[in-house]
């Protein structure tokens, strides 16, 4: 095997990805990159990748030395920027904080339930005191942030880490949010007490006093590969809630909503500013889409899109099969992090590292999205009329596809 150490390339010529999960021995693409080139050919691939925020690359941001300190300590990756607008003449600078967490659990999934949900609390306390310090505005969780994102079993025992939109999780993030004067999106596996004890995968959202601004709940519901989800909780019922906060307008579209256009349009047209997408993805499954779906999102709807995974290979006792084919395994595969945040303008920041728990920040001035609705004029080109006639159509059972044939399609030919 060549380069041995950071397990390269094996000796039958295949790329092997090193089993802590990170690129060829570094965090990130970014890092493998920059470590690579040289640094004038580093600056053009970075503008190429990453884009120019108000025609420049995007600037880090001072970190305050309590949050590095945290960061060290407890071995979770940090890092800032700040994307800029225009400066207006009739509106000040609306900046927002912004802070996305990625982590793997706390212990194996074998240990007491009790026991791995009081762990991801105590694994995720200095994480979120570093954003606290840090001064973010809003933080987002990743999905079903606090168990294992044991859908993939089809075992009904996970079932026990559900809680009330009010209950333990929201309880303990309560006090951040009073503490810091923080907004904080807590995506959980939700049990609705009053409708049946019914299961849904839901965010709530803590407003900056501890209050409970609202939640949402998933729209869209995977069958595919290992996700089997629906076994748990089917397509939520809340529509594109978008949620008035103290620091800006957000919405947070749930994992697999991320692969529908339309999902993504609907935030946009309810006004929101930032669009969360916390997620539990593997690299087998989706990881070329990744810094892609974000992305585009972000431009087409003139908004800021965050987009937060977890992290680590999470083991289960009992082997299951998916109807896919593939034998029996214990394991959904490797959850990549990789968080990021995407800007209207195309902008976006480095990732966080692939293989360990990590902190997100960014400042960005919402101005941005309404001077890049101007610059584009997406809405105002948008032909929603004629979207909305196909779409009437469409759910129909009578629907006809608009499709005109070649009429010498029909004739034979000599």
């Amino acid at each position: 095997m060549e380069n041995k150490e950071d397990g390269i390339i094996a000796e039958n010529g295949k790329t092997e990805i090193p089993k802590d999960g990170s690129i060829c021995g570094f965090d990130s693409l970014h890092g493998l990159l920059q470590s690579s080139l040289p640094p004038q050919l580093f600056q053009e691939v970075s503008r190429l990748l990453l884009g120019l925020n108000c025609g420049k690359a995007l600037e880090t941001l001072a970190i305050p030395e309590p949050a590095k300190s945290l960061s060290s300590k407890h071995d979770f990756d940090l890092q800032a920027f700040s994307f800029h607008a225009e400066k207006e003449s009739l509106r000040d600078p609306r900046n927002a904080r912004v802070g996305l967490i990625q982590n793997s659990i706390a212990l194996p999934t074998t240990a007491p339930f009790l026991d791995q949900k009081k762990g991801i609390f105590e694994k995720l306390t200095p994480i979120i005191e570093a954003a606290g310090m840090s001064g973010v505005n809003i933080l987002c969780l990743q999905e079903a942030w606090t168990m294992p994102f044991a859908f993939c079993t089809r075992e009904k025992k996970w079932c026990e880490f559900a809680e009330p939109v009010d209950g333990e999780s929201t309880q303990f993030l309560q006090e951040f949010a009073r503490k810091y004067d923080m907004v904080i999106i807590s995506p959980i596996l939700e049990r609705d007490v009053k409708h049946g004890e019914t299961l849904w995968n839901t965010a709530v959202i803590i407003g900056n006093h501890g209050n409970i601004i609202g939640k949402h709940r998933k729209n869209h519901i995977p069958r595919v590969g290992d996700f089997n989800e629906s076994t748990y909780y089917m397509e939520g019922n809340t529509g594109h809630p978008v949620f008035e906060t103290a620091y800006g307008k957000i919405a947070v579209n749930i994992c697999y909503g991320r692969h529908h256009p339309l999902n993504w349009l609907a935030f946009g047209l309810n006004g929101a500013e930032i669009v969360f997408n916390p997620s539990a993805t593997v690299g087998e499954l989706s990881e070329p889409m990744w810094p892609i779906e974000a992305r585009n999102a972000a431009i087409a709807n003139s908004y800021f899109v965050c987009s937060i995974n977890r992290v680590g290979t999470e083991f289960f006792p009992n082997p299951f099969t998916s109807g896919d084919g593939k034998p029996q395994h214990s394991d959904f595969g490797h959850f990549y992090g990789s968080g990021h945040i995407s800007a209207p303008d195309s902008s976006c920041t480095p990732s966080l590292a692939r293989h360990k728990d990590g902190l997100l920040i960014s400042d960005m001035d919402l101005n941005l999205c309404r001077q890049l609705k101007d610059k584009w004029g997406f809405r105002m080109t948008a032909r929603y009329e004629i979207y909305a006639d196909l779409l009437a159509r469409y759910v129909k059972p009578d629907f006809e596809p608009q499709v005109i044939s070649d009429p010498l399609l029909s004739k034979k030919t000599f």
